[in-house]
């Protein structure tokens, strides 16, 4: 028996030859010189080498013939086209189809590989396409591109039906690559070499693409193969984390493989299943065998039971019929007692209408006049309670501001003595030197003197030191007294929330943004409708800005030769809000920033503080206490 071993020793044949030679191998196929048929359902090819050969089922051989004689790979031979091509045309007109009902030429497969593909060429599957050239931009430092499932939306109205589009990304943001992914069966296939034939037409095509130097700003697309999956590039490592490489011959002896499993598989199942339904029917049977005798002895039984209940109502309805006639000489006596009460109690109804109308309105009276009482009351004592606090409070910091004044200028004399006494210290000191130097010459009265100022100094520098733990002292209790001070002065601020209005003294929060510029503002732009909402959204967006520590729109000046933060009118945002909505509300955010920049630039939250609105300016604690004794009095 020949084969393509004796092939390949012989010379090959032109193209032109193909359909002479092809008629030639169809004859010996019919003359039996070579097996096809192996089993009732295993068939072989004659036409490949050993290394290769193996068992087919009827569809999957044909399919095998079919791609390998219409293949366009330089790796197979004229003569082993041609073989296969007779191979193809013997199995459809002379050899049955085993796997159907009917003879092979009747019948396709119903899953057929698209012409003009070489079966033994090595694609990707499942099925995926290869886009390149995708136009990029830098942007933050990272290259961005179209979005895959535009250039989806674009491929499917080309009618490529592609199931998946996804770019391919590395350190640098968007490659300029993407891969389509195609549906892993024929008609996928078919998709995907229309795709990459529509490219080539337009001279976009791999080879295109490899060829130009100078790729311009168009797409270039491919189906990818064995070469795409092993390039060391970010599309082969995609395509091998994702698929493999296979022949078309390959992928359809493997679909036909697991149809004949499935086949296999349900023919078991079908098989199982019919032996349950079996069993099912016996039993079936021998429970409407048994249903039916339970049946007749539940219907004796119902007889039975009906027969029965029968007596019980006879006896029943007789029993009851005397309850109801005793029931309604009952009812009657009943009616005649109720109609009496009815009368009687129409009467006592209207003599206590009026009385209980006067009754009301008193106890009406009485509690609103309780109410009233008690809330006056309470009010009184409130009043009162607060009254006192005040008074207390102003007593309190008026002693401890004497106190203060007294122990400041205790302090001052102290200093006052301590640096007298340094100044006599070191004046001893200097004479003391000099009467060292006078006594070098050996005097005993000077000596003398020097040993009696020594002494005078050693006293003045005992009063120095005592001095000196004395103004200590006093430091720490003048510390003591400015905390206290500013306890006070706290506790001032939070009863003139209370209490005060906007007069001459009361409490500012120090950074907190005037709405009335926004609304104005709104109402100028968005109408009276519309102003309310917009200068609340306004308000809360400029509230977060002011609490912004990252915002500082500030910048530092020489002013008479000392440096002054001022606001930086230049800055974006307060630029942009001054174009929008004028100069009002620019004005009303420019003078919240100083606020809260001079009270409380670290935390940037609004902060309470003792204000003198008749200056304008910060109150001090005397003003505060004078203004509180004031109204306390008036109070009274």
């Amino acid at each position: 028996m020949g084969n393509s071993s004796n092939d390949s020793s012989e010379e090959d044949i032109s193209e032109s030859e193909i359909e002479e030679y092809e008629d030639k191998s169809y004859e010996e196929l019919k003359n039996g010189n070579y097996h096809v048929k192996t089993s009732d359902q295993s068939f072989s090819c004659p036409y490949c080498s050993k290394k290769r050969k193996r068992d087919y089922l009827y569809k999957e051989l044909l399919q095998h013939a079919t791609g390998v004689g219409k293949s366009s790979s330089e790796k197979r031979s004229m003569k082993d086209k041609a073989n296969h091509l007779a191979l193809a045309k013997y199995l459809e007109k002379d050899m049955m189809d085993v796997d159907g009902t009917s003879d092979g030429p009747s019948k396709k497969p119903k899953s057929e590989a698209p012409l003009g593909c070489d079966h033994d060429e090595m694609f990707m599957w499942p099925w995926t396409g290869v886009v390149v050239n995708i136009p990029t931009i830098l942007k933050d430092g990272q290259y961005v591109g179209g979005s895959g499932s535009k250039l989806r939306d674009e491929l499917i109205a080309r009618g490529f039906n592609p199931r998946r589009v996804q770019p391919l990304w590395n350190y640098r943001g968007h490659s300029g690559c993407a891969v389509v992914e195609f549906n892993r069966d024929w008609p996928g296939l078919h998709n995907a070499m229309s795709f990459e034939k529509e490219y080539e037409a337009d001279h976009r095509g791999k080879k295109d693409w490899i060829a130009s130097n100078a790729r311009g700003s168009g797409l270039y697309a491919w189906v990818a193969r064995a070469d795409d999956y092993n390039a060391e590039s970010i599309i082969g490592e995609h395509l091998r984390k994702n698929g493999d490489i296979k022949t078309i011959s390959e992928i359809m002896a493997e679909e036909a493989r697991k149809q004949s499993k499935l086949v296999f598989n349900l023919t078991n199942v079908i098989e199982a299943k019919n032996k349950h339904l079996e069993e099912m029917k016996r039993i079936v049977s021998e429970a409407s065998v048994s249903l039916n005798n339970l049946i007749e002895e539940k219907d004796k039984l119902h007889q039975a039971y009906n027969e029965e209940i029968k007596k019980i109502q006879t006896s029943a309805r007789d029993h009851f019929q005397k309850i109801f006639n005793d029931h309604e000489k009952l009812k009657l006596q009943l009616e005649s007692h109720k109609r009496e009460l009815d009368l009687r109690g129409r009467e006592l109804e209207k003599r206590d209408a009026h009385n209980e109308s006067e009754r009301k309105k008193l106890c009406e009276e009485i509690e609103e006049n309780v109410m009233k009482n008690s809330s006056l009351q309470l009010a009184a004592v409130e009043q009162r309670k607060a009254d006192e606090k005040v008074y207390k409070l102003a007593e309190d910091q008026k002693r401890q501001k004497e106190n203060l004044h007294r122990r400041i200028i205790q302090l001052e004399k102290q200093l006052d003595a301590k640096q007298a006494l340094e100044l006599e210290i070191e004046r001893l000191r200097g004479t003391l030197n000099v009467m060292k130097h006078m006594g070098d010459d050996g005097d005993m009265e000077i000596m003398k003197k020097i040993d009696s100022m020594h002494s005078v100094l050693r006293e003045k520098e005992g009063e120095l030191e005592d001095l000196e733990a004395l103004n200590q002292t006093l430091i720490v209790k003048e510390r003591k007294s400015n905390d206290e001070l500013q306890e006070a002065r706290k506790e001032l601020i939070s009863g003139l929330k209370e209490i005060s209005s906007r007069v001459n003294i009361g409490v500012k929060r120090m950074g907190e943004l005037d709405n009335n510029p926004f609304h104005e503002a709104c109402k100028r732009k968005y109408g009276v409708a519309e102003s309310e909402e917009r200068a609340l959204e306004l308000c809360s967006l400029w509230e977060e800005f002011l609490r912004d520590s990252e915002w500082h729109p500030f910048k530092v000046v020489e002013v008479e030769g000392k440096h002054q933060e001022v606001i930086d009118d230049n800055d974006e945002k307060l630029r942009s809000l001054r174009d929008e909505l004028g100069e009002d509300v620019y004005m009303a955010v420019k003078a919240a920033l100083k606020e809260i920049n001079e009270y409380n630039p670290s935390g940037r939250y609004i902060i309470s503080e003792l204000w003198n609105y008749k200056e304008g300016r910060k109150a001090t604690l005397q003003e505060g206490v004078a203004f509180i004794l004031k109204k306390w009095k008036i109070s009274r």
